[in-house]
This record gives C-alpha cells, structure tokens and sequence, in this order.
C-alpha cells in the first residue's frame, strides 16, 4: 500500500521564485477576474508558500491557526467590517471590546481598578506602556509630557528604562520612537534559567549619583528566545519601594497563569502598572490580537486625544479610542470571545498545557542522551538545546547548529529555530499548537541529530 506524503510546512522556495509564481497576482488590468479563476490563481501560486502552522511538524513560532470559534468570531467581524475605536462606529462592537477588557482583568486576577485595550500586536502595546511610565515620570517632574514632550525634561539624556538581557526587542523601538534613543537602556543580568536577577535589578536602583533615571522596570513573563518566566512578585517589591513603573511584556506567557500549576509563577503581576498580552499566539485567534492592561484605569487617560466630529470630550457613551493610538482598527475582542466562549476554559486550559507537557517531557528524554547539551530548564513552551556529537571539533559546533537549521529549513518538512545564548548558536523548539506532542517534537530530535551526521560528512 503506497504510503500517504506528508505535506510540507513550507515551499522551500527562494525569495526569486515565489517573486516569480507570484508575479502574475500583481500583475494588475483594466477587467477583473472570474472569482472561481482568482481562487484557482491562489490555490496554486500564493498558498503553496504559506506556512502550516496547523502541522505538529511546525516548532518554531508562536503562530497557529484559528481554532473555530475564533474563526466564527473573525468571519462576523470581517462581514461586518466594523471599526471600534468610538462609539458611533459600532456601539455593539464598542461595547463588547469594553465587557471583554473587564471580564480579562478578572480572569487573570487583576484588581477592579484595572482595564485595558485591544491592540495590533505586543510591540506597539508595549511601547504604549513605555510610553505612559515615562508620562508619569514627567507628571512628577512637574510638566505634561504630551504638550511638552522631552524639552521638559531637565536632562533628558539621564533617563532610562531597565529591562532583562532577554526582553524583547519591542523595548528597543519603543525607546526609538519616544525619542530616548536605545542608549538609554539599562540591560539586567540574569541567572543560569536566563530570568532577570532581582538582587541586581535592586542593586541598580539603589546606586547612588546621577547617572540615570530609571522611570520604568520591564519584565518579561515568557522571554522570546527561551519562555523563562522573571522573578515577578519580587520585581514588583523592589519597584514599588523605588515608585518605579513597573510594565510586565507577557505577550507570549500570560496565557499560562491561567494553569493552576504554574499560576504561581505569576504572582505580582496584579501590582505590576501595566502588562501585555498576545491572544494571537496560544488561544488560536487570528492576528491582530494583543493588549494592553494598565492596574489604573485612569492612566489610560494620558493617552486621550479629543475631537470636534469624533472622540469628543463630553461623548457620554464609552470611546475606546480614548485608549490607544489607533484611529481605525478591527473588532478584535469579536474572535478572542468567540474562542473563549466556544472552548470553554476547561478546553482552553488542555490547549495550553498539552504543548508544556510535550517540551518538558522532551527536556526529560534527553538527559539520558549526551549528545544533546540543554540549555535550560523550560518554564513554559520552549526548549533551545545544542547538538555536541562526541569528538566533534568544538570550533565547529556554531557552524552545525547553523548548518541543521538551515538544511531543515530548506526541506520544508518540519520547522525550527534558531537563537543565540551566551554568544553560542541554538537550535529552538516552540510548541504553541496542541498538536505538537511529545512524539512530534521527538521526531525533531531524531531529525536534528540525522542531519548532524550528514554535516559531519561535509568537514
């Protein structure tokens, strides 16, 4: 019986053929195309190069496709086309953004004074929040940073933002964008599980002199490269002894307080000042799908900007426009409901940890394999680990972690990643999708350590 073949994660085309097939789509004329012939043009010369993100093959983002629910809620929000930043646009839209910002706040264990805002994606989400710590900063300094800006400030150069060695790059634009320039960020040491060093963290703010101001703490619940989960609770101690701003980036591992195994490990984040999240990456919602809470729903009010035909001062009725940037966006709370409310939080909570169990059930497998050096132990849902096949030169283990990502890549039948620790290359696991289990993230393993011996035929 012929055995069914597996479909690729990807083309593994180069950028000059995809150029090619899909050239003719932009290839724009004075008349259309039939729909059917339009869908066919699609199907074979623009979906081929999509990747799965539906595969158990696909371990190295944090995308997934939508799950039904959320599909639902997207379909409704795309036949409608509403827009949800005031409230004559679409007060149902509005309102359901509003009800979902509050009923998220209790479900993560925030206070009642909290709330928040959909957002396009962690990024910017972060940079608002960057953004308010710094218009406090100014508040206390004696002048409103939105009508002065930076001239306000006595010596804009001594300003500052301390983060981990791991926090996302987001933190560097935003310091971009606000104009502070990314010398103006302090980067904290972390520990072997490559978490934010709270003695350091409090060392820092303890230093005396005037060389830097720190107005804001960014700490990350769920790091890029590796998911490691900072010290929070102790985090938020030390910036509310210093009345610092204290922002927590858990755009990727939020979602997991929500497992009572590893809930504690989110103590603090109630007192943090603000916190992010991607729905976008775990709840199977389609992109964009992020927010922004902030522990005082008054400091959203720094971001408010009033019109004459919109977003009036005196609107009685709630503009969450008031929020956020933003002038047009998607009713993205639609799908995030939808999700929730058709899975339930019992599926949801399965969801979340069936990829968790898969990873750490790997990282335990491999200790009875030395060829494997771990590189940490998994806080949530990834695992970055090198290939050391023994006698293997040691000036050329870089250059095989390269080769293996690169020749899987190029196959097209899995998919993986690649990051850098302590100045070595790493190959990274991400499991976000349910569908990757323990033999699925295995059979990774098996393929990296294959490929490794194809290289060494190469050297």
């Amino acid at each position: 019986m012929k055995q069914e073949k597996k479909p690729l994660i990807t083309s593994g085309f180069t950028p000059e053929e995809i150029a090619e097939d899909l050239a003719p789509l932009v290839n724009f004329q004075e008349e259309g195309l039939a729909k059917k012939d339009l869908e066919k043009m699609f199907e074979k010369r623009l979906i081929p190069h999509f990747v799965r993100y539906d595969l158990p093959e696909f371990q190295s983002l944090y995308n997934c496709f939508p799950e039904e629910g959320a599909e639902l809620g997207a379909q409704l929000s795309l036949r409608y086309n509403q827009g949800v930043t005031n409230w004559i646009v679409s007060p149902g839209g509005v309102l359901l953004e509003e009800l979902c910002c509050q009923a998220l706040c209790r479900l993560f264990g925030l206070s009642a004074s909290a709330d928040a805002t959909f957002m396009y994606c962690g990024t910017y989400a972060n940079q608002q929040a960057i953004y308010l710590a710094l218009h406090r900063h100014a508040e206390r300094t004696g002048f409103n940073l939105a009508q002065k800006g930076l001239s306000g400030f006595p010596n804009a150069s001594k300003l500052a933002v301390a983060a981990s060695q791991e926090a996302h790059f987001s933190v560097r634009h935003a310091l971009r964008i606000l104009g502070l320039g990314e010398q103006s960020l302090v980067l904290i040491p972390i520990d072997k599980e490559r978490r934010m060093n709270p003695y350091k963290l409090k060392a820092l703010l303890e230093e005396k002199g005037d060389k830097r101001e720190i107005f804001c703490v960014v700490s990350t619940a769920g790091t890029t490269s590796t998911g490691s989960i900072d010290p929070i609770a102790a985090v938020s101690d030390i910036c509310e002894h210093h009345d610092v701003w204290h922002h927590v980036d858990g755009a990727y591992g939020l979602a997991f307080r929500l497992l009572p195994k590893l809930a504690s490990r989110f103590e603090g984040i109630e007192r943090a000042d603000s916190l992010v999240w991607d729905p976008h990456k775990q709840f199977g919602v389609p992109i964009p799908n992020s927010l922004l809470f902030v522990r005082k729903k008054e400091d959203f009010d720094r971001m408010a900007i009033y019109g004459e035909y919109f977003n009036r001062k005196d609107d009685p009725e709630p503009n969450p426009g008031f929020k956020s940037p933003p002038s047009t966006r998607p009713l993205s709370a639609l799908p995030l409901v939808a999700a929730i409310r058709f899975q339930g939080m019992k599926r949801i909570r399965e969801r979340l940890g069936a990829p968790l169990k898969a990873v750490r059930k790997t990282w335990e497998k491999l200790d009875s394999h030395p060829d494997f050096q771990r590189l940490h132990t998994p806080d949530t849902g990834i695992l970055c680990l090198r290939i050391v096949p023994e006698k293997f030169p040691a000036a050329e283990l870089d250059n095989l972690q390269k080769y293996i990502y690169e020749d899987i890549k190029k196959e097209g039948r899995r998919s993986v990643s690649m990051t850098r620790l302590n100045g070595k290359y790493a190959l990274r696991i991400v499991a976000i999708s349910p569908c990757v289990t323990e033999e699925a993230v295995w059979e990774t393993i098996i393929s990296i350590r294959r490929t490794a011996r194809k290289y060494s035929f190469t050297v």
